[in-house]
């Protein structure tokens, strides 16, 4: 198939780009390559998918409604899944329009072409974010989703609401993929595993918010990109059960689809710096920070739905998955 990956040169968008050329798709990759972090990392990345010669890069911004329509009208995609976004809790606080323009505007667009060009189906990144003040655990795609509780989280269940919008007015089948704290080799620089395993190596003390309290789904990348790949074969279906008298805010008459990716295993911040230290050798020195507006104490995926549907569900051991991460650390860095 012809697949477009927006967000190409992204952490996960990387991953799962390579997963899909060597499978024999053909992929289009399109990027902004914007500053939010290292822009060289992003290039690192860009420059192993250019190696492949199944792959075609496209500088571009999703906010951006021509260029956008310019790349459906020089390919026709088969698939298209949407991986580019303003990320990030915390920087939703200092620069919330920046998720108002790639969040909003940007799935704006990419819904659009993906109608006029009769896409045949369209995978876009949600987030686990989307639960926000909910506490009933795990979280449940077929729990209601109204409380969120930062910007960020408020863009993606909106990017649900817009894609059910065009799934029941056009037919467009779209699923959502309600991401858990992926992690792994070539993560992001703003994320607690970077974070933390560049300041233990660098002998500095890290900030570890709530006192360590927080339980997170932490989900390693090979999972995440396995989850994306069997959804995107299975193109969304209407449910034939679905009652407007008691909605199933998961499914719907028309043909919408969301899904949680996550390791349905939470564990605790703690215990999760204790792994990080044990795969480095060397202790961390700990600033226990207060909870931080727009985060959530605990999240923990029920994933029964993907694995009655594509047969997955994902399963990477944490000790496995950080030990990976902190030799690409070690190794990308020289240390």
């Amino acid at each position: 198939m012809k697949i477009l990956v927006t967000g190409a040169a992204g952490f996960i968008g990387f991953h799962l780009t390579i997963s899909l050329l060597k499978r024999g798709d053909e992929v289009a990759g399109f990027d902004s390559l914007n500053n939010y972090y290292d822009v060289g990392l992003k290039e690192d990345r860009l420059a192993i998918l250019k190696n492949h010669q199944s792959f075609t890069f496209v500088k571009g911004d999703l906010a951006d409604r021509l260029a956008v329509e310019k790349l459906f009208a020089d390919h026709h995609f088969d698939r298209v899944i949407n991986l580019a976004a303003q990320a990030g809790v915390r920087y939703s606080l200092e620069n919330p329009r920046a998720y108002i323009d790639a969040n909003i505007v940007g799935f704006m667009n990419i819904l659009e072409a993906c109608r006029h060009h009769k896409v045949a189906h369209l995978v876009y990144a949600s987030s686990s974010s989307v639960y926000g003040s909910n506490t009933l655990m795990p979280f449940s795609v077929h729990h209601n989703v109204d409380h969120p509780v930062s910007l960020y989280a408020a863009s993606k269940k909106a990017n649900e609401l817009m894609a059910h919008t065009y799934s029941h007015l056009y037919g467009l089948p779209t699923t959502g993929l309600r991401f858990f704290t992926v992690y792994g080799p070539w993560g992001r620089p703003d994320m607690a595993l970077f974070l933390f395993t560049r300041a233990i190596l660098e002998k500095r003390p890290i900030e570890v918010f709530n006192g360590g309290k927080m339980q997170r789904d932490f989900t390693y990348i090979d999972d995440i990109v396995e989850g994306v790949v069997r959804v995107t074969d299975r193109v969304a279906e209407p449910n034939p059960d679905w009652s407007g008298q008691k909605p199933d805010p998961a499914t719907s008459r028309a043909p919408f689809k969301v899904y949680n990716i996550g390791n349905n295993q939470p564990v605790e911040l703690l215990r999760f710096i204790e792994i990080i230290e044990e795969k480095i050798g060397h202790k961390a020195e700990k600033i226990m920070m207060p909870m931080q507006p727009g985060d959530v104490p605990a999240t923990y995926a029920d994933v029964d739905d993907l694995m009655r549907d594509t047969g997955f569900a994902p399963n990477t051991p944490l000790e496995r998955g950080v030990g990976r991460f902190v030799d690409w650390f070690r190794d990308y860095y020289k240390l």
